[in-house]
């Protein structure tokens, strides 16, 4: 597809910015959650902020994914810059936790683009022998952006405002658009083929009723309602509409296909579980430190940090290791620690000591880093340059719905969970005491408000929190075992860069 010569090492700059932007904007947020519900309220929507971004960012990742295959990587790259950059100007404006989740799809929806077109893009312009060790570079950009982003949403939030973690994203974007624009030249040839539009749109909504289904089904509504049965029925219907459009289009937006490769299949279930349970630790994690412990937003934020450079060090390791050893001998010692990891979450009281949380997250990240690096490579292993795109998002896709039905799902058990044990502590004494607002658990996420509570009501809400929190996590350990047993289901192929050298070499 890449007939003129490029400046690699600039563009792979350009991508791996572009990617940080998108990869931060989950983690940059994680820690100031606490802060924004605090301030805009809806405790009961928090999930949704996270949830809104994940929904729209996994919806577009097939459909750029295809549109990128037939008619180019870079429109499709630069309008997801763009459009991620204008979500994150609208996020800082928000007012109510509503707006700031209609502004975050928007983001999301950018995210969309940037994600799986930043990979294939690399791949495209890397030559084989490279290719390991840049994809590992793209494996460290999540766990980067993962270290970097708790910390500086904690900072900007304890010390600025925590509108600017979104306004940050704009000179970073502003760069990334600059490089990718001006200096990554692609082939003017496009193809003809059909776009299916009603592909793409039973996809999106089928995800969007599912979604809804999840997050108002015993909320705003009855788990037997008409709405949620309905928008249940209604995710069914989209689904196998999806199923049997994309059997009979031209040009699929997912080539179901594609799954006949097993190590295709097994790297996307991997990606799928892995994912949700992962994003249950660094969502439920700084919630526990601020929460029940009574940190703040930075104190929440350097907890995660051990996380993240464990996921660094393994998602680089794994990149260089790529052409050394198959990809199933590195996916299951790795995959092991995350099992161990979201294991000895289980342990967590209010009087744990901070090193013991240090040491879990520790493990927690070296068992997801290199899902990062190793499974982008084996997703797209063994086809051709034109399918490699529609490859590449189907995985990001597989992730992002691990992501986002795990943090839906298990915040769903939380909630429930934690609002019985409330239930059970002040039911029998009678009510809480006055000026104590059980309905708005956001209240113990702020240090200040804390000070007003009475310290007796206030420990029976954290011993509620902190038990919540830990059958949360027990829960999230099935999705990990599961992960673990598609890794010993993956077969033995290895990445070949003498393989891919006669292809790389006729495309430049």
């Amino acid at each position: 597809m890449v007939k003129a010569k490029n400046n690699v090492g600039l563009i792979i700059a350009g991508l791996l910015l572009a990617t940080l932007m998108a990869s931060m904007d989950n983690t940059i947020v994680s820690t100031a959650i606490g802060t924004i519900v605090g301030d805009l309220g809806g405790f009961d929507k928090l999930m949704w902020v996270t949830s809104a971004y994940m929904v729209a960012e996994m919806a577009g990742m097939p459909i750029f994914g295809k549109l990128s295959d037939m008619y180019g990587r870079k429109r499709f790259f630069i309008f997801g810059i763009i459009v991620f950059m204008i979500g994150s100007a609208l996020c800082g404006t928000a007012d109510t936790i509503i707006q700031l989740s209609i502004y975050r799809a928007i983001q999301g929806i950018g995210g969309g683009a940037l994600v799986p077109i930043a990979f294939t893009i690399m791949f495209d312009i890397v030559a084989p022998e490279k290719r390991g060790k840049i994809g590992g570079l793209f494996g460290a950009a999540y766990g980067i952006s993962s270290i970097f982003g708790p910390l500086l949403g904690a900072y900007i939030t304890d010390y600025i405002n925590w509108t600017w973690i979104f306004y940050i994203n704009l000179p970073v974007g502003i760069i990334a658009f600059g490089i990718i624009a001006f200096f990554y030249k692609e082939s003017v040839k496009h193809s003809k083929e059909k776009i299916d539009y009603l592909g793409a749109t039973t996809l999106v909504a089928s995800v969007v009723c599912l979604m809804f289904g999840l997050e108002l089904g015993g909320k705003s509504y009855a788990w037997d309602s008409a709405m949620i049965l309905g928008l249940f029925a209604a995710f069914v219907l989209l689904a196998v509409a999806f199923v049997f459009i994309e059997r009979r289009a031209e040009e699929p937006i997912i080539t179901f296909g594609m799954f006949k490769n097993r190590l295709y299949t097994t790297s996307n279930i991997i990606a799928l579980f892995s994912g949700a349970a992962f994003i249950t630790a660094s969502v439920y994690i700084p919630i526990f430190i601020q929460g029940v412990l009574g940190g703040s937003a930075t104190n929440s934020g350097l907890v995660l940090l051990p996380m993240m450079v464990g996921s660094v060090v393994t998602a680089a390791g794994g990149g260089f290791l790529l052409s050394k050893l198959n990809y199933r001998s590195i996916m299951i010692p790795t995959l092991a620690l995350l099992v161990a990891g979201i294991a000895l979450l289980t342990l967590l009281t209010p009087d744990i000591s901070r090193v013991l949380v240090t040491l879990f997250m520790i493990l927690i990240g070296l068992g997801i880093g290199s899902s990062f690096s190793v499974l982008s490579n084996s997703a797209i292993h063994g086809f051709s340059a034109n399918q490699r795109g529609s490859a590449s998002s189907t995985l990001s896709f597989t992730r992002e719905l691990g992501m986002t039905l795990g943090i839906t799902v298990f915040g769903i058990i939380q909630s429930h969970l934690f609002a019985n044990k409330l239930t059970a502590m002040f039911s029998g004494g009678g009510p809480a005491p006055a000026g104590v607002d059980l309905s708005d658990p956001s209240k113990i996420l702020t240090p200040g408000t804390r000070e007003n509570i009475p310290t007796q009501v206030l420990d029976k809400i954290t011993d509620a929190l902190s038990s919540s929190l830990v059958q949360t996590f027990a829960w999230a350990i099935i999705p990990a075992v599961i992960a673990i047993i598609a890794a010993f289901a993956m077969s033995r192929e290895k990445f070949d860069p003498a393989s891919e050298l006669e292809e790389y070499t006729a495309a430049h």
